[in-house]
This record gives C-alpha cells, sequence and structure tokens, in this order.
C-alpha cells in the first residue's frame, strides 16, 4: 500500500517587531526564493504573498518535514539571503513566533484567492486585526500581550 497525504498548511509570520521593512520591490525575490526553498524540501507552494510586515504562505509539506523546522529553515534562509543581498535596508529579521494552520483541500481555492488579494485586503485591515481574526477562526485561545 501506499502513503497518501495531503498537509495543506497557511503559515503567517511578520518581521521583527512588526517592522515594515519588505518593501514592495524586494518581495518578488524573496518569494521567489522561498519557492525555491519549499521545492528543495519536496513541498509543494501554492501561494505566498506579503505586505511590508508579514508574510502568508500556503504550502503542501511532505510528510517527512516537521512544520516547525520548515518554519525555521526558512527564516534563516531568508534572514541569511536579505542581508547577503542587501534586499531589505531596515531589515532586522522575523519575529520569533508564527502561525500555522492546516487547511482543508476544498478550501484551497479560497486561501489562494485571499493571499493573492493581499494589498487590497489590507486597504480595509491591519495585520494585527487579520491575524487576530485567523486565530479566532481557528478556535486558537491567545492572550493579547503576546501579539503586541
Amino acid at each position: 500500500m501506499s502513503t497518501y497525504t495531503q498537509l495543506l498548511y497557511h503559515i503567517i509570520f511578520s518581521t521583527h517587531q512588526r517592522k515594515p521593512t519588505l518593501s514592495e520591490n524586494g518581495r518578488s525575490e524573496l518569494f521567489a526564493f522561498i519557492f525555491g526553498l519549499l521545492k528543495n524540501k519536496n513541498c509543494h507552494l501554492y501561494r505566498i504573498n506579503g505586505m511590508e510586515d508579514h508574510l502568508h504562505i500556503f504550502t503542501h509539506i511532505h510528510p517527512t518535514i516537521a512544520v516547525s523546522s520548515l518554519i525555521k529553515d526558512i527564516k534563516l534562509a531568508t534572514s541569511n539571503m536579505i542581508k547577503r543581498n542587501g534586499l531589505f535596508n531596515h531589515f532586522e529579521g522575523w519575529q520569533k513566533g508564527y502561525g500555522a494552520f492546516t487547511v482543508n483541500y476544498s478550501s484551497k481555492d479560497n486561501l489562494i484567492e485571499y493571499i493573492k488579494n493581499q494589498q487590497e485586503h489590507h486597504q480595509k485591515v491591519d495585520f494585527l486585526d487579520e491575524y487576530k481574526k485567523i486565530l479566532e477562526e481557528n478556535g486558537i485561545e491567545f492572550d493579547k500581550k503576546y501579539l503586541l
């Protein structure tokens, strides 16, 4: 018998202290780099996008990879690449934590559209309110002091 998996994750993390350091003109290079990282780990990237202060990654994760290890690898590798290439002048690193939420396959297309339209979405809602809503939708209790 073969092994079949569909391990879809919506991953969100922000810049250190949510500083708006990810300028639009460098994001495509950052996204391409993350795509390559995921591909090398046998993960399938469905969509990536972000704003000046955070990223959304929607990916299938290979069953041999722990989510926490993948996110750690993404953060370390992108921090090094950003600094090495001088991609974002005021980038100081990523926040310590992250959000990782499983996604039902039937919700895949809606999430792809949501991530694709981040620029329009954030004209109405800031990142902190968006993140609180996602935590609540996923039934996650949180202490607001850790979101500051």
